[in-house]
């Protein structure tokens, strides 16, 4: 090994989802929105004039900050915007999470966040979810440096009563909550409500699933304005101009079409409903999902063995090869034909 190796900061990324790169498939492994964004995205950004792109953008992103804030009913002071709710969760992270003891994130969950500590030189516990893949409230009632978990959790889909989540906050006045929420417009509750009542809950949000702009990387925080401007600094301290014209054209329009929004939103859901029932005939068990995925397995069929099959077709689902998780998989709600032929073919394989 060379000598500057031993100053080199070691980690072992985060794993995306697979973005397959042949064509004729059904892509059910990322969580994308199978519908396409607001026409006022392509109609906002038809109309950007491209010899502005030499000017840097307004690095305090006023408009789509005062879009959010008003769609949310809160103080432009109340929101904090970056480049997809994993930026913002990673300024999060380096700004509220200084503390030696360990932050609290479930066993099962979003993986990034033990990737983000392990970087940041962050202690960490993970603590293990209930049997039904859902965090016991008692658990967090510990001393701690910060607490963060989604809801509704990834990759289970299962969501977090809102009682619970504000007894969390309520056991922890000295560390910061963060509720990331960014499958919460699939049919969970926000915990929203809570930041006028705490001074330490964040709830962070994204543009990428509800709202079809992946591709733009867009997320979000909304906190009390004090919290928010901590954030600020850090993220003025690491990079002044995070988010770019074209991000922000196609944000603010998105946030301001409400009626497309609730309309993709309420396909998505029918969509899902649709494909529990189908795949509790087939005999997989899953949670109550309130995401844009199911989290299913099924007792006779492995799931990596499934996972493999339905890549044979081009259809592409996710797979986690982890405890207590390996027999099962994580599929995205696509369109209504996207999902019959993954019931039909599931259909099928089952009578084999």
């Amino acid at each position: 090994m060379k000598n500057w190796e031993n100053n080199i900061r070691r980690v072992v990324p985060y794993v995306p989802g697979e973005q397959p790169k042949f064509s004729n498939i059904i892509k059910l492994n990322t969580n994308e929105n199978p519908y396409p964004p607001s026409p006022n995205v392509k109609e906002a950004l038809d109309q950007l004039d491209t010899a502005d792109l030499r000017l840097y953008p307004d690095p305090t992103c006023e408009e789509l900050v005062c879009a959010i804030s008003a769609y949310y009913g809160l103080l432009p002071e109340q929101v904090f915007v970056g480049v997809g709710s994993d930026d913002v969760l990673a300024m999060i992270f380096m700004t509220c999470f200084n503390s030696e003891k360990p932050i609290l994130f479930p066993d099962i969950t979003y993986s990034f966040y033990d990737v983000w500590a392990d970087m940041l030189r962050i202690p960490y516990t993970q603590i293990p979810l209930d049997e039904n893949f859902v965090i016991r409230k008692e658990d967090y009632y510990r001393e701690n440096g910060g607490i963060v978990f989604p809801n509704p959790n990834a990759p289970t889909g299962v969501e977090l009563a809102q009682t619970d989540i504000e007894d969390i906050v309520r056991h922890n006045p000295d560390s910061i909550v963060i509720v990331d929420e960014a499958y919460v417009d699939f049919g969970a509750v926000s915990a929203l409500p809570l930041i006028e009542k705490y001074d330490n809950v964040l709830v962070v949000q994204t543009f990428s699933k509800s709202r079809s702009l992946a591709g733009m990387r867009i997320g979000f925080a909304m906190g009390n304005p004090k919290l928010i401007s901590y954030i600020n600094d850090v993220k003025y301290s690491f990079n002044s101009y995070t988010m770019d014209r074209t991000a922000l054209a196609a944000g603010k329009a998105a946030i301001e079409d409400k009626a497309y929004f609730e309309e993709t939103v309420k396909k998505v859901i029918d969509v899902r409903e649709w494909t529990k029932k189908e795949l509790k005939r087939l005999g997989f068990v899953f949670g109550d999902s309130k995401a844009n995925f199911i989290f299913a397995g099924h007792p006779e069929y492995p799931a990596a063995e499934l996972f493999a099959a339905l890549r044979e077709e081009h259809i592409i689902v996710r797979y986690f090869n982890k405890p207590r998780i390996s027999n099962f998989l994580r599929i995205t709600v696509g369109t209504r034909e996207e999902m019959q032929k993954l019931i039909d073919f599931l259909e099928q394989y089952c009578k084999k």
